[in-house]
């Protein structure tokens, strides 16, 4: 059993395949106790617990027990004003206007499996699982009541936490704040490790020692965000990719969000994660329940590269769902930067025609394809066929694409409105907005108010028709705009604070009755690319567009970090022309065909204006994509040289067997007179012996666009790992290399 409970002392401990977390009751006080390398079921856990007695200025809650302050008890879900002066997990108003309450132990049980959340995405169990669920139940003396759920799997080394505020009481109550979990560390010696960046520069590693005071990333803007994704990590100073602790945080939750470390005056460190209590307010009637999104929280040892496999393991196999969680991606053409607005059903069969002779599977449409949608300023919202472009509508372009042997997909952005559009004119209060104010716009939009069942009545009514009536096996689905004057014309005085939630909420279940009546068609999601890549999504898209910008330097940046918390599996990841659209650069063909094919493979250009040399090239590629693009979306990724570092990238993809390996190498910038270098590898099985090749996309020769592999030997798992190869085989600026690992036996 993963879960273990200790009625003499009062002890909860719960075990995964190679981790624990414990805590205990203290005078009815959850107390935190352990986090980290799993230990036995053993005496003396309880024991690690250490209380001393303080000055006044820390108060004693229990007066016959002067070691106990709150304020420096580590405690499960922490509350303030009852002695404890750090950030607490929630904080609750009632109706005369206090703001205390004071939850304490009064019950717990058990449950196989997992529960689903109401209304929320989160990691689920299926049949056969080995999963189990504490509920713990905490009660105020007023009737409040709140359940503490975790629930761990034996063999993934993550605790997935979340928590509901149950008003049991005859009064409203407002919940100013309520996060998802909270865990309180006993000393400060970590770093703190986010993902920040911004549009086209999403994810960046930041890493930085944590201090006194707080330490803290979040998003206001109503979306998850290019700036700060909804992870953070704690890692003890020296842990890098393959050694060292660990721990990570990850939302669940497309939304405003905050995750926060705090050092306190005795140099503990307490991390919280959840919804942000930034203008955020939820009225709770008696007996309503509130449901925070679920906080991941993954332990590892073997350092951030262990991480990152728990955390891809888990989302990819238990996050994502539905038909296409198992199957191989399909390679793709996006039509955008090939034409933009100014397309024809001749133009775009005619790049489907050169897809289809490249091997390629899969023609999308972008925008344009609605209204009158010949630029940005008008017509999202009416989501009919534009017959000047495409006279005989979609199922007449779906028909000619799979007439050439392609699947069709289809671009949409259901979230948003122009106000120039006969939507807008016809129900200017559907938007987010306040009255009497100005209506701030970006992209020349508005932001559709999702918290309104006839807002999402009409989205699913008129998508449900454009998705009908072709043949469409995959969406993109965008979003290119954050949430201003934020405020819904249906949601009284006293719940306005509840609109960018229930927006979120409302956004799932349209998701929810998309892919429930859609099930067939692959969905990517998209918000200006990365600006809401997050696990919340993943739910119910099993991709994302990993970002707008598509220049294969700036992509090495962004597929690395995007990495640490995200499968391949999940990213969109294409080669675009040269100069490249969003920062001018010139990479070569090779280059830009290896570094996507880190993730779900694609074009973004026109393919009619490749030359006979170039198109051979692509043949190439997709070819040797599809050969490996099991072992890139279902293997296990060891990144093994960063590109925040220096010169050049690395990393490699290895299948469950560890039969089979593909090692992608990437140099930035060519270096005179360069020292000699080799590449270590990860994840291999040191006992098998490996034939290695380099494949060769950027040369026809005598097998002109056949696929051609130049021998390098056959090498012993552990001396690849410790000695490595050599690095080499590049030409100029912008190169990579890529080696294929077979088992030799």
């Amino acid at each position: 059993m993963p879960i273990h409970f200790e009625p003499e002392e009062q002890l909860f401990h719960l075990q995964t395949k190679g981790s624990s977390y414990a805590f205990k009751l203290v005078h009815g006080y959850p107390a935190h106790l352990y986090w980290g390398p799993r230990l036995r079921h053993g005496p003396g856990i309880a024991q690690i617990l250490q209380l001393a007695e303080r000055p006044s200025f820390s108060p004693n809650p229990v007066p016959e027990d002067k070691r106990l302050s709150l304020d420096t008890l580590p405690q499960e879900y922490p509350q303030y004003g009852t002695s404890d002066f750090r950030q607490p997990a929630f904080q609750v108003e009632w109706p005369d206007g206090t703001r205390i309450a004071e939850l304490k132990y009064a019950g717990h049980r058990v449950e196989k499996g997992k529960p689903k959340l109401p209304g929320l995405p989160a990691v689920y169990a299926e049949p056969g699982d080995a999963a189990e669920t504490l509920v713990l139940e905490l009660a105020d003396e007023s009737g409040l009541r709140a359940e503490l759920l975790y629930t761990v799997f034996e063999d993934a080394d993550a605790v997935m936490r979340s928590a509901r505020l149950i008003n049991g009481t005859s009064l409203p109550v407002n919940v100013l704040r309520a996060m998802s979990a909270t865990v309180d560390f006993p000393d400060d010696r970590y770093e703190w490790l986010c993902l920040s960046g911004a549009w086209a520069r999403e994810r960046h590693l930041s890493r930085r020692p944590i201090g006194p005071g707080g330490t803290r990333i979040e998003s206001r803007r109503g979306a998850s965000g290019h700036q700060l994704n909804p992870f953070a990590a704690l890692l003890r100073p020296g842990a890098d990719e393959d050694k060292g602790d660990v721990y990570g945080f990850s939302l669940v939750y497309s939304g405003n969000f905050l995750i926060e470390a705090e050092v306190d005056q005795f140099r503990t460190t307490r991390v919280a994660a959840g919804i942000n209590p930034f203008e955020f307010r939820w009225r709770l009637e008696p007996g309503e329940m509130f449901q925070t999104p679920e906080a991941v929280l993954v332990y590892s040892g073997e350092g951030l590269g262990g991480l990152s496999r728990t955390y891809h393991r888990l989302y990819r196999t238990r996050l994502a769902r539905g038909v296409h969680r198992d199957r191989e991606r399909p390679v793709l053409v996006n039509n955008w930067e090939a034409t933009y607005f100014n397309f024809n059903a001749e133009k775009l069969e005619a790049i489907a025609a050169a897809a289809a002779d490249l091997g390629i599977e899969l023609f999308v449409l972008d925008d344009g394809w609605f209204g009158k949608r010949d630029s940005d300023n008008c017509s999202l919202g009416d989501w009919r066929v534009d017959g000047r472009k495409l006279p005989g509508g979609l199922d007449d372009l779906a028909a000619r694409v799979n007439r050439l042997g392609l699947q069709f997909g289809l671009w949409v952005e259901p979230e948003m409105v122009s106000p120039d559009s006969d939507l807008y004119r016809a129900h200017p209060d559907w938007c987010l907005h306040v009255p009497g104010r100005r209506r701030t716009e970006g992209r020349n939009q508005l932001v559709l108010d999702l918290s309104r069942a006839d807002v999402r009545e009409y989205l699913f009514r008129t998508l449900a028709e454009v998705f009908s009536s072709a043949p469409i096996a995959y969406v993109k689905w965008d979003m290119n705009r954050n949430m201003t004057e934020v405020a819904s014309a249906q949601l009284p005085p006293e719940r306005q604070g509840e609109t960018a939630h229930r927006y979120m909420l409302g956004l799932y279940e349209l998701l929810e009755r998309i892919v429930t009546a859609f099930p067939g068609i692959l969905f990517e999601s998209c918000s200006g690319g990365g600006g809401r890549f997050d696990p919340g999504m993943l739910y119910y898209m099993p991709q994302t567009w990993t970002s707008d910008d598509t220049d294969a330097v700036e992509r090495l940046k962004i597929q690395y970090g995007t990495s640490i918390v995200y499968p391949a599996s999940a990213m969109g990841a294409h080669v675009s022309a040269v100069p490249n659209h969003q920062v001018g650069r010139m990479t070569s063909l090779e280059m830009r065909g290896l570094v996507a094919m880190g993730g779900n493979f694609g074009y973004e250009l026109d393919l009619t204006k490749f030359t006979e040399e170039e198109r051979a090239q692509v043949r190439r590629q997709v070819a040797l994509y599809k050969e490996i693009r099991g072992l890139v979306q279902q293997g296990d990724l060891y990144r093994l040289k960063s590109p925040f570092e220096g010169n050049e990238a690395a990393w490699m993809f290895v299948s469950p067997d560890r039969r089979e390996a593909a090692v992608f190498h990437f140099r930035v910038l060519a270096e005179p007179n360069a020292p000699l270098g080799r590449l270590a590898l990860r994840g291999l099985d040191p006992l098998r012996d490996y034939a290695v090749t380099r494949v060769v996309t950027a040369e026809g020769g005598a097998d002109g666009d056949r696929l051609a592999e130049t021998p390098v030997g056959v090498f012993a798992g552990d001396l690849l790992m410790q000695a490595g190869l050599p690095a080499e085989g590049f030409a100029g600026d912008f190169a990579g290399v890529l080696y294929r690992l077979r088992s030799a036996d």
